[in-house]
Formats: structure tokens, sequence, C-alpha cells
């Protein structure tokens, strides 16, 4: 297998590992944000968010920060602008979407072919000036594993943490806002905050997850294991159970595809995600079907 041969390999360990150790980052902050992502319907407002992340690529490589050699300063530096232009295209769709006339469909779309554009255009741009010719678009849109470097990983893992202490210290209010918006103030949780913290929050997953997921495939992290959850159980601890290691599966078994077929990673990744959600729908509707004959048969 050739997995086992470039884990055993020094030299092809070393170029795996970096995001090996950000997969597993990734996973776990993704499929917890994706329970209150599916929950809250907001699938669309984190493909918009994705899709914006290349116009804030698009600026990075303006200033030349780009590339896979990257110096641990100038990789936060990177994850500093793409978040930036996240956070500001999420505040736009939220400012567009308050209009009258204007549904927050229709204002994440114009955000998202905008940013798109523009990402396009100033990475042309860049790499047209430095003379070189950057990074493949597939990479970009759908992620590679050898572009993580050790200074990628460590962002993923910190970025990774704080999520996850956020989401601790505001589990109460995020989780009544998410069940019952409408109860919530006469709980104490302010209405915007919670979707405020959320969208936060999932700029920073999606920023990191793009880097092995790459653009078009960061969002699918973000609702995949959430939706496999939820359709095997309604009780929250076990949801968030089975999203995490439904996700943490979906890695390996994605990781291993792509190496063992020379498949990109994230594509891979998703794939295995989407058999796996396949999988507990067919589940879900085998347990149905088998409620409901049991049912008619004792009447």
């Amino acid at each position: 297998m050739r997995t086992l041969e470039y884990l055993a390999d020094p030299v092809m360990r070393g170029l795996f590992l970096p995001g090996i150790v950000t997969g597993l980052a990734i996973a776990v902050v993704c499929s917890c944000l994706a329970v209150l992502v599916v929950l809250k319907r907001m699938s669309f407002i984190g493909q918009g968010v994705s899709h914006a992340a290349f116009g804030g690529m698009g600026v990075a490589a303006v200033l030349g920060l780009t590339g896979a050699s990257l110096s641990a300063g100038e990789a936060v530096g990177q994850f500093s602008i793409i978040l930036a232009f996240c956070l500001a295209a999420a505040m736009i769709v939220a400012a567009m979407s308050a209009k009258r006339g204007m549904s927050a469909d229709t204002a994440i779309g114009i955000v998202l072919v905008a940013s798109m554009t523009l990402g396009a255009i100033l990475m042309h741009a860049a790499f047209k000036r430095q003379g070189s010719q950057g990074p493949g678009w597939e990479s970009v849109l759908f992620g590679a594993i050898l572009s993580v470097g050790w200074s990628d990983a460590i962002v993923a893992v910190i970025v990774s943490l704080v999520i996850l202490v956020v989401l601790w210290w505001e589990r109460r209010k995020l989780i009544f806002w998410a069940f019952d918006e409408t109860s919530a103030p006469a709980f104490g949780v302010p209405p915007r905050s919670p979707r405020i913290v959320l969208m936060v929050l999932l700029c920073l997953s999606i920023v990191t997850a793009m880097k092995l997921a790459g653009v078009i495939l960061a969002t699918a992290v973000l609702v995949l294991p959430g939706a496999t959850a939820l359709a095997l159980s309604r009780r929250l601890s076990h949801v968030v159970a089975i999203s995490v290691g439904s996700s943490l599966v979906a890695l390996v078994l994605g990781l291993v595809a792509s190496m063992e077929l020379d498949w990109p990673p994230g594509a891979c990744i998703v794939g295995a995600m989407t058999v796996m959600y396949a999988l507990s729908r067919l589940t879900a509707m085998t347990r149905e079907s088998v409620g409901g004959s049991g049912a008619r048969a004792e009447a």
C-alpha cells in the first residue's frame, strides 16, 4: 500500500504529516460547527463565505503571501488577510439582506460571484507580475495535501483550539438559539449575538479548511457531518459525537484514498463524507420502515 510506504519513508512522511495534522484539527472543529450549521440552515451562507475566501487569496497573492514555503509569520499574515476578507463579505451579505426587496440568497449570490471574480483577476495579475504560474487552479479550488506546510498546520491547530474554546464558552447560548430562536431572549440570550458568534467561527473554520479541502469543498465539511449525525439521532450529545466520529473516519478514508489513487484529498474526504451521509439516510429510512411495520403489526 502506498499509504504505509509514505508513512514509513521519512521524506514522504515529512511531506504528508502537516496535511494530516491539519486535517485532524479541521475534522474535529468543522464537525462540531456542522451541527449548528444544519440546524440553523446556514449551509448556503457558508458556501458564500468560502467562495469569498477566493477573493482574499487574490489579495494575499498581490502582497506576495502565497505558496507552500511560507514562514510562520507569512502564513499568519495570509490567514489574517483571507479571514478579514471573509468577515467583510459576511458583513456585506448581512447589510444587503437587511434591505427591503433583497433576500439573503440574492445577497450571497452577488457577493459569491463578485469575490470569485476579484480573486481570479488579482491572482492572475500577481503571478503575471511575479513571472510565475502560481499554484494550480485545481489545488486552489479542491485542495492539495502537499501544499500544507508546518506553518499552516500550526495555524490550523491554534485556530481550532480557539474555536473549540469559544464553542464551549458560548455553548448554552448557541444551543438555546439553535433549537428555539424565538424563546431564546426569554432565557437571557441576545437575539443577534449567537448568529454573529457563529458567523465569525464559520469564517475561521472555512479559512482553515480551504488549504486542505479547497475553496469549493470547504463548505461541505461544515454540512455533511452534521447532516449525517442528525439523520441518526436527535439527542444533542449523541449528535455531536456521531458528527465528530464520522468526520474523523471520513478524513482517514479520504486521505488513504488520496494517497493510494493520487486523487485530490479534498474531493476524497468530501466523497467519503457523502457516502457516509447516504448510509446514514439509508439507516434512518430502514429504522423508520421497521418501526412502522412493528406498529402496524401491534395494531
